[in-house]
Formats: structure tokens, C-alpha cells, sequence
């Protein structure tokens, strides 16, 4: 077996239903913009909450895919898009 590498990167996803809605939306955008997704591990989960409007489910989450340096440029371009994403809502 060949070996491989991937590369990791965090994002924030929320949504005003759940956790669940807030990972989901995160793994949908990102597969707009990257390849070979592997592994998503939520590192940090809070509520955003505010007088007189719904509740907001953050989470932290790090994704990875794999690393191929022939792309290497694009995923990088991707990855700043995605970084500058407004996720907070």
C-alpha cells in the first residue's frame, strides 16, 4: 500500500437547529471546494446566544483531505476562501 498524506484544516459551521445541522454544513461547503475528504473530528461546540433571537449552534471542526502537491496551490486558494467564509452567521 502506497503511502499518503493529508492535510488538515479547521473551520466553523453553525446553524440555529442543532450541532448536527452546524457539522453538516460545514462537510457540504467544504466538499464544494475540496477534494478526497477523509476525516472530520469537532474540536470545540457552543451556543451563541442573544437576546430576543434564536439560538446559534457553533462548532469547531477539522477537516482533512488528502494531500496531492500537484493541487497543491488550489487547495491552498480553497482553503483561504473557505477560512474567510462568513460562518459565524
Amino acid at each position: 500500500m502506497a503511502e499518503s498524506v493529508y492535510k488538515v484544516i479547521e473551520l466553523v459551521g453553525t446553524s440555529h437547529e442543532s450541532w448536527e445541522k452546524a457539522a453538516a454544513a460545514v462537510i457540504e461547503e467544504a466538499s464544494h471546494h475540496l477534494r478526497d475528504l477523509r476525516v472530520a473530528r469537532i474540536v470545540e461546540q457552543d451556543i451563541h446566544i442573544e437576546a430576543g433571537k434564536p439560538l446559534t449552534y457553533r462548532l469547531k471542526m477539522e477537516l482533512s483531505f488528502k494531500y496531492e502537491r500537484t493541487v497543491e496551490k488550489v487547495v491552498e486558494e480553497e482553503s483561504k476562501k473557505l477560512a474567510e467564509a462568513e460562518w459565524y452567521g
